[in-house]
């Protein structure tokens, strides 16, 4: 392939939208990036303009062409990533949304969930897709959808309503809604996908009150997904934390990755068989290399970088989060004080919809410092309860592969070495889901083998595990204490 021709990853995200130009020698040559507004019109809603999400990718796709100054003919493909379980739906006749866009982080849904969970069907939910009963995920929002707004069922029996996550919209508007297609990963978050006989599961759809016509054709993570207006072909899809465990090689069992952006999500690759959900956790879809199939274990933290963004906008702590670094150092601990930032409830491993945010053992003595240092603790202690539900499982990493925003912060992944007991491997290239979307379309049109990838991973650094252990005994212990005051607080 010409030196010439480049990679464009498109990241559509929860709170910006990011696109990434790489060359064929992995190199990253340009990143643009848009916010988009969020949207929250009740407690617990949380909402997104589908348009808003699309002007802002196109908006990143053009200012990374236009600073690069590399030209549509010189894209050999694009990759897509995405926030996973968002949810929208569109008339097919004219590609209007019917509704904005239900945001993973909503819990609307949390009445319904519980009903399925009180009715016995938590457990087939969980056996055919992997995943637990909860407002996370597409499926509820989607019936929500199709029971709320006026005109969704009409349309969706008469054909004319395309249900999609992120990336199934982006696919339609980058081809002209000339396709309605989705990946595997994106699949295996809707609560209506059968991870172990690969297809949309009759029986879900029948639970949910979906119609099947309003679901999209399920391809590989590696494929030609359509063709872009732009002119080059899309060969790569896969969600955001898949793309990032892609990008940070993890495409052999064993390998362990977290991203900390507006959550924090840790996944293990556990190879081409799909596994039992252990306790606690998820199993999903993950990428192949060569578009076969393979699975990871999965646990979702709800709020990791998004804490930072309450401590800066909720309660004015602090100017931005490159602040919290020398707070936290500024004082030797937390002084007893332990921050649970459950604002949508807890994931992995609770799934507890009901827990609340919590701020436990302040004393007269408590200051700013103390409350940030605790912040950027509870991101790290939150990811802890994922590795040890793991271990419990038998399936610990011996090693955790880091990327996102926070991965910049050095106390924060020092912290996470400390309290895991095991080395924390930071990329060196921090845009690992863009990454990730690159390296899938470059398979996809032929720019990279498998082999090829295998040389482009490095780390820019190492954070070893320093902590005593009694003393990580002793802050996991207070954690603990401090979940159990957040949790099971909303019941009606």
């Amino acid at each position: 392939m010409a030196v010439s021709s480049y990679i464009l990853a498109l990241d559509q995200g929860t709170t910006s939208s990011r696109a990434l130009l790489v060359d064929s020698g992995g190199a990253v040559r340009g990143v643009a990036a848009q916010e988009f507004p969020q949207h929250f019109p009740r407690p617990g809603w949380v909402e997104h303009d589908p348009e808003e999400i699309w002007e802002s990718q196109r908006a990143a796709m053009e200012q990374v062409l236009a600073e690069t100054g590399v030209s549509p003919s010189e894209i050999a493909a694009i990759g897509v990533t995405n926030q996973r379980e968002t949810t929208l739906a569109w008339r097919r006749s004219d590609g209007r949304p019917i509704y904005p866009a239900i945001v993973w982080q909503d819990r609307r849904t949390a009445d319904r969930c519980a009903a399925l969970r009180a009715g016995g069907d938590a457990d087939l939910i969980r056996e055919r897709t992997g995943l637990v009963t909860d407002p996370y995920f597409s499926g509820t929002k989607l019936a929500w959808l199709l029971e709320h707004v006026p005109g969704a069922r009409a349309a969706a029996e008469a054909g004319d309503l395309a249900f999609g996550t992120v990336d199934t919209w982006l696919l339609a508007k980058l081809t002209g809604r000339a396709v309605h297609r989705t990946d595997r990963t994106n699949a295996s978050r809707t609560l209506l996908w059968n991870l172990r006989e690969e297809r949309w599961d009759p029986e879900l759809l029948v639970l949910f009150g979906i119609p099947p016509a309003v679901l999209p054709e399920v391809a590989p993570s590696v494929a030609e997904f359509g063709v872009s207006e732009l002119g080059p072909p899309i060969c790569g899809v896969a969600g955001d934390q898949q793309a990032a465990l892609f990008g940070q090689a993890g495409w052999g069992a064993g390998i362990a990755k977290n991203t900390y952006g507006t959550g924090c999500f840790l996944l293990l690759h556990t190879g081409d068989a799909a596994p039992p959900p252990p306790p606690g956790l998820l199993a999903t879809a993950a990428c192949d290399p060569s578009g076969g199939l393979a699975y990871a274990v999965e646990g979702s933290v709800f709020i990791g970088g998004a804490a930072v963004q309450w401590l800066r906008d909720g309660l004015g702590l602090i100017g931005s989060a490159a602040e919290t670094e020398a707070l936290a150092c500024s004082v030797p601990d937390t002084g007893g004080v332990y921050v649970v930032p459950a604002f949508a409830g807890l994931g992995a491993p609770y799934w507890d919809a009901s827990a609340r945010g919590t701020i436990v053992g302040l004393t007269r003595g408590t200051t700013r410092a103390h409350l940030v240092r605790a912040t950027l603790e509870a991101v790290a202690l939150q990811c802890l309860d994922v590795v040890e539900a793991m271990s419990a499982a038998g399936v610990r990493p011996q090693a955790l592969r880091v990327d996102g925003g926070a991965s910049e912060n050095q106390f924060l992944m020092q912290f996470q070495a400390d309290v895991l007991g095991i080395p924390v491997e930071r990329a060196a290239v921090r845009e690992t889901t863009a990454l990730g979307a690159a390296y899938l379309a470059g398979l996809g049109a032929g720019v990279w083998s498998p082999g090829d990838l295998d040389r482009l991973w490095r780390a820019d650094r190492v954070f070893e595990p320093r902590m005593s252990a009694d003393a990580r005994e002793s802050i996991r212990t207070g954690w603990r204490k401090a979940v159990e005051r957040a949790k099971d607080w909303a019941t009606s």
